[in-house]
């Protein structure tokens, strides 16, 4: 049976046709599947198993390394000489986090506390907990600042009450007991006839609140209502806006509580998160693209305003009195103790605080935070959060512990909460948001190509077989027919020829 190439390549084209269609739809279905998809797994909802089990038990491994400022010359300190100092560490903690009392409320939010433990991981640092090293005594030069107004004889009793105690201005103990607490009989005397000067009624230390504790009653929005509101705080402790500082912008409680954003973020989007420990909101801004492992990513950092005074920066003046810029003062939160807080080794700071300490050296890449984020789905990807904790201290009339201390804003440690996603989780996010959405738009242009080559190569066929057929009918017919001449001369000279008819086929 023949075939018929006409009708063969008329049906190549259609389905050629067919094929681009199917691309184009496919090309413009395609993406509002994976943003369904995207917001489906986004919402915080107990039936989106991988997600919820993400954002409650926080299964990626988080590690604190906190860094010391040994001072190294306590003695020439007390007569007015500049500090020098040298960084010891990191000791490193492994940081578990695990949220708790979670409850759903009909108006679309979720409320919970979040669990907070530390675990010293001796393989990850440079030595261990017994390591010794001297830093200010915060019990001693903290109150010292903090009684600076207080009537002389009440500064002349803590100076002697410091000697019963034999607490000087500087203290050398080892790094567990500066973190997690040591038994001080100052302490219990402060706790006795001063309550609330102290967080603690334990053991003091630099950590010790920190450790088996909680960040408070978080209610955050579940995205439910609207997908843009996903993680951002409604309320902290019941609280919508501080009463901290001295500004209606700086008390507000922004953004969300500084682990997951919202989805669909762009380079214009900002990073703003609500930081318990900092008793304030913070904002990072966008820096540039990057990848991890082939996953899009974008990295945020922390803009030179973040700690800016309110002279370099006015909006920031509702979280004065303040000192120089790269500094926050946390006081108005930590029982009014002397307290700041900055970049490590003075990062981004006015450079008069780096100049009143010998020791320190700042990079960017080693003291600069900055959050990895995936911007279609808003999950950090790889988090940096570096700060360091400050002791602004000075001589003190009748506190003569303080001796000729020369006015300076001491660094005592830095630390850095870090973790990244890794192994299966990654897997899982690589296949999800990388592989799967380039296979689809493999296919989509896919299709599109293998449609158009189809048509151009069906059309192609149907052309030659067109102009074939109508070289063949000409052929045919007419004084254009070679054969038919032939036979014509043929029938001029062969008598048998006469008479009969002679059909061309």
């Amino acid at each position: 049976m023949a075939i018929n190439k006409t009708k063969v390549a008329v049906g190549f084209i259609v389905a050629g046709a067919l094929t681009v269609v199917s691309g184009l739809f496919f090309l413009i279905v395609g993406p509002m599947v994976m943003k369904d998809q995207v917001i489906k797994n986004t919402v915080i909802d107990p039936k989106n198993e991988m997600s919820y089990t993400m954002w409650k038990d926080v299964p990626v491994p988080f590690f604190m390394s906190v860094y010391f400022f040994n001072v190294l010359n306590p003695e020439e300190v007390l007569v007015g000489e500049k500090p020098m100092v040298e960084q010891r560490g990191p000791f490193v903690y492994r940081k578990r986090i695990q949220k708790d009392n979670i409850t759903f409320h009909a108006n679309g939010t979720v409320s919970y506390r979040e669990y907070r433990r530390f675990f010293f991981e001796p393989s990850m640092s440079s030595g261990n907990e017994s390591e010794v090293v001297t830093i200010p005594n915060m019990l001693v030069l903290g109150a010292a600042v903090m009684m600076e107004n207080a009537p002389f004889t009440l500064r002349l009793t803590m100076s002697a009450a410091f000697k019963v105690f034999k607490e000087g201005a500087f203290l050398t103990k080892p790094v567990g007991e500066l973190m997690w607490g040591y038994d001080s009989g100052l302490v219990d005397f402060l706790n006795s006839y001063l309550p609330g000067m102290l967080p603690s009624t334990g053991k003091f230390g630099l950590f010790a609140e920190f450790n088996n504790s909680n960040t408070g009653l978080f209610t955050i929005h579940t995205g439910q209502d609207d997908i843009r509101k996903v993680h951002k705080v409604d309320s902290w402790n019941g609280l919508t806006k501080l009463s901290n500082w001295n500004s209606p912008q700086c008390n507000m409680i922004n953004g969300t509580a500084g682990q997951m954003w919202p989805p669909f973020m762009t380079r214009e989007s900002t990073l703003p998160f609500y930081s318990p420990d900092a008793c304030r909101s913070l904002e990072l801004v966008y820096q540039r693209d990057g990848a991890m492992k082939g996953i899009p990513l974008y990295r945020y950092v922390a803009p030179k305003t973040l700690f800016a005074n309110g002279s370099d920066y006015p909006p920031n003046e509702g979280f004065c009195p303040c000192r120089q810029s790269g500094l926050l003062n946390v006081s108005s939160c930590r029982h009014n103790s002397p307290v700041f807080i900055s970049h490590p080794h003075f990062f981004n700071a006015d450079p008069v605080l780096l100049d009143s300490v010998q020791g320190l050296r700042p990079t960017e890449d080693e003291h600069g935070l900055f959050i990895d984020i995936h911007p279609l789905t808003g999950v950090p990807l790889n988090v940096s959060i570096r700060l360091q904790l400050n002791l602004y201290m000075k001589k003190v009339s009748g506190i003569t512990e303080t001796k000729k201390i020369s006015e300076v804003v001491m660094p005592m440690i830095w630390f850095e909460e870090s973790g990244y996603i890794d192994g299966p989780i990654l897997s899982t996010f690589h296949t999800n948001l990388v592989v799967l959405p380039t296979v689809m738009e493999a296919m989509q242009y896919g299709f599109i190509a293998l449609g158009l080559a189809t048509i151009l190569i069906a059309s192609l066929v149907h052309h030659r077989v067109k102009t074939a057929r109508s070289h063949s009918t000409m052929t045919f017919s007419g004084e254009d027919n070679p054969v038919s001449d032939k036979e014509r001369a043929k029938r001029a000279h062969d008598p048998q020829m006469e008479g009969k008819c002679v059909i061309n086929n």
